[in-house]
């Protein structure tokens, strides 16, 4: 800029914008608005900054002094939202030895106002600047219709489907041991897949060999061969059993959609036409259409490569996984399209691949070598002293791994404890009598043997440790859907008979993660606290009755408790949905109260007349036009929408007729959602029928 105002006043403004929108990452839905408006602030600055226009005039003194203080202005409303994250920013502290490196976001309870008032402030910043630029440009107008074209497409694909694997993909290659994998990207069989357009590859493999990690690896190598190359289309999926709910055909369809449509220049006018069709009318297309639309963006492209990962833990009982490998081989006969996929080796799946090209997936010696090597430090300090004793374990476990690199993980971590060479030469021994091992059976129950000597481990901690354990360990088994930190977190705060979360209760992360004795991991790019291993999830299912039999009936009593919180009766809409553990709590109740033993503080919640604040999805009206953003049911209401019939028929004294916010009954609810067998049991216990009513609802 030659017009007299500092560059470094406004390089100054645009790294601090840069500096806050960071510090709203994982931030609650609420606050992203805030963290859009800052990125809107940001374009608008760095567009300001960048206009050869503006820099090659000379302004008057006027403008110089307007341009001062707007920057001035977004300078103190930036620092302003620095001071109030602050407030409650917990980066860089340490406990237990180990940097949790995360914000504490369910301490950030702003009020409405206060969220409004920043917003207000932010907006209003932007709009001087575009005044300003206007006055001085004449590329303002393709500015904006560029920012507004960006935000619209930003608003579409989010409508979509807010299923991201781009989160997963980038903590599975950040996993990768580096140079591991090599034999694979050079492999004959790979090269061919990649080479020939129109071509199947498929790769089974047992438990624990990285097909997951072997899947990132893939991604990551196409991204990179291609990144010059916007005719081709890259897509993948990573399937999983936690999922499931969240995998149909339908959502994994418009992910494929999804991301292929995103990585075109502009956005396709197949998508624009779905959501202008269905999007502002709160309605979702059909697969078919969604279908169609994944065709012609595919068409757009000279090649598509096609990954998915895991095609075992797809959904069984609709037949997901057989019409996904249905879906896409239909797609390949009529446009260019490459697939692979891995499964463990499943006779169903392995079947739909006869004829095509396969590669068994597992780990060579030398990459498991190299990941023992690497780990090595992590063992007791007197294996640094002694090379022999290095090499002998490097050896050992690449061994008995036989290709797996779980196990040579679970392997490397059960020597952790030996704390003398001759403890740690004995499980060497032992391992040792387990190499050749070449059945998946035999594997399997190494595993579980693993396992089951973790379990030993918690069990042999200290009664508190051991007890913290264990709830992790159920919640996250248990679970209806993946848990992120912040959620497990407060759900082990939760005290049954409080009315609100101490926050002196809430665990630290690095404390979960040293109690459940490797068991558990943490994804860094999406916080999900998860298993290290889908293994370890049907090890416990197999075994839940001797670890945690009563997990549902403790995690029942930890959601009613939590819905039972003074905030949720009538708190302001923002700070209810501010607290990390509400949206789970209120999707799932229903699935852990049917699946636990009737108890009495589950009767007692159902008789509380208290009001509930509940999500527009229990709102299902007729016209979406009219379907409220939120409002307020009883537990009635909410008990016959999940169809809990039997804690129904154990409450005595409770009022049938009590309204929710749109003037409805419980037994309108009832009616709305088709639970026939609760309708017939409030009739039976008095409930009155309002028939234009039901007419209307039916």
């Amino acid at each position: 800029m030659s017009f007299g105002f500092s560059i470094g006043d406004f390089l100054a403004v645009i790294e601090l914008a840069s500096k806050v929108r960071k510090e709203f990452a994982g931030a609650p839905s609420q606050f992203q608005e805030i963290s859009a408006e800052i990125r809107s602030l940001m374009i608008i600055l760095q567009d300001v900054e960048d206009d050869d226009d503006i820099s090659n005039q000379e302004l008057s003194d006027e403008q110089k002094r307007n341009l001062g203080e707007f920057t001035s202005s977004c300078q103190r409303v930036l620092d302003d939202l620095r001071k109030a994250i602050s407030k409650y920013d917990t980066l860089g502290s340490e406990q237990h030895g180990i940097k949790r490196g995360k914000r504490v976001w369910e301490r950030l309870r702003w009020d409405a106002s206060e969220i409004r008032d920043f917003r207000s402030r932010i907006t209003s910043n932007i709009q001087l600047l575009v005044s300003f630029q206007q006055q001085c440009s004449s590329r303002t107008i393709n500015n904006l219709a560029r920012s507004q074209e960006d935000q619209d497409r930003r608003v579409i694909l989010d409508w979509l489907t807010p299923i991201d694997y781009d989160a997963q993909q980038t903590d599975f290659i950040s996993r990768r041991q580096p140079d591991t994998g090599i034999w694979f990207l050079n492999s004959l069989e790979y090269r061919s897949w990649v080479d020939t357009k129109k071509q199947t590859l498929f790769c089974p493999g047992i438990p624990g060999v990285g097909k997951t990690i072997l899947s990132s690896i893939v991604v990551d190598d196409l991204f990179s061969r291609f990144k010059d190359d916007n005719g081709v289309g890259i897509a993948y999926i990573y399937c999983n059993f936690r999922r499931q709910s969240r995998q149909t055909m339908t959502d994994i369809t418009l992910s494929l959609l999804k991301q292929l449509a995103q990585r075109r220049p502009s956005l396709p006018d197949a998508v624009k036409n779905l959501y202008k069709g269905y999007g502002r009318d709160g309605m979702r297309p059909s697969n078919y259409e969604v279908s169609g639309a994944l065709e012609t963006v595919i068409s757009s492209y000279s090649r598509v490569f096609v990954i998915v990962d895991a095609l075992d833990e797809c959904q069984v009982s609709n037949g997901t996984g057989s019409k996904l490998i249905s879906g896409i081989f239909n797609i390949q006969q009529k446009h260019e399209t490459n697939f692979l996929a891995t499964s463990r080796f499943i006779p169903d799946i392995t079947a739909s691949f006869k004829g095509y090209t396969t590669l068994e997936i597992r780990a060579s010696k030398a990459d498991v070598e190299k990941y023992v090597d690497d780990h090595i430090e992590e063992l007791p300090s007197f294996v640094a002293g002694k090379p022999g004793l290095k090499d002998e374990i490097i050896r050992t476990i690449s061994d008995a791994a036989d290709g797996m690199f779980l196990l040579a993980q679970l392997y490397l971590r059960s020597l952790r404890s030996k704390t003398t060479p001759r403890k740690l030469k004995t499980a060497l021994d032992d391992f040792g009598k387990q190499s050749g091992l070449q059945t998946e059976e035999n594997k399997i129950k190494i595993l579980n043997s693993a396992y089951e000597t973790a379990m030993e481990r918690i069990n042999g901690q200290e009664e508190g440790f051991k007890d913290l354990a264990i709830r992790i360990l159920s919640w996250i088994t248990c679970a209806k859907r993946p848990l992120t930190t912040l959620e497990i977190q407060h759900a082990l705060a939760v005290e049954v008979g409080d009315q609100e979360i101490d926050e002196n209760n809430i665990v630290d992360i690095g404390l979960m993660l040293s109690v459940c004795a490797g068991l558990v991991t943490i994804d860094e790019k999406s916080n999900i606290i998860r298993l290290v291993h889908y293994t370890v999830q049907e090890y416990f299912e197999r075994t839940q009755d001797r670890w945690f039999p009563e997990a549902q009936l403790s995690i029942t009593k930890v959601c009613v408790a939590y819905l039972s919180f003074q905030w949720f009766s009538g708190g302001v809409q923002e700070q209810i949905w501010s607290n990390p553990l509400y949206e789970y709590v209120i999707e799932s109740l229903g699935h852990h109260v049917r699946a636990s033993p009737l108890c009495q503080e589950v009767l007692s919640f159902l008789k509380s007349p208290d009001p509930v604040k509940v999500p527009a999805e229990f709102f299902m009206w007729t016209s979406p036009l009219h379907r409220p953003s939120t409002g307020q049911a009883t537990a009635l209401h909410i008990a016959c929408y999940f169809d809990l019939l039997r804690e129904i028929e154990n409450i005595v004294d409770c009022d049938l007729e009590v309204k929710d916010s749109a003037g409805e009954t419980p037994l309108a609810w009832a009616i709305r959602y088709g639970r026939k067998r609760m309708v017939r049991l409030l009739v039976e216990k008095g409930a009155k029928i309002q028939v234009p009513l039901m007419f209307n609802i039916i």
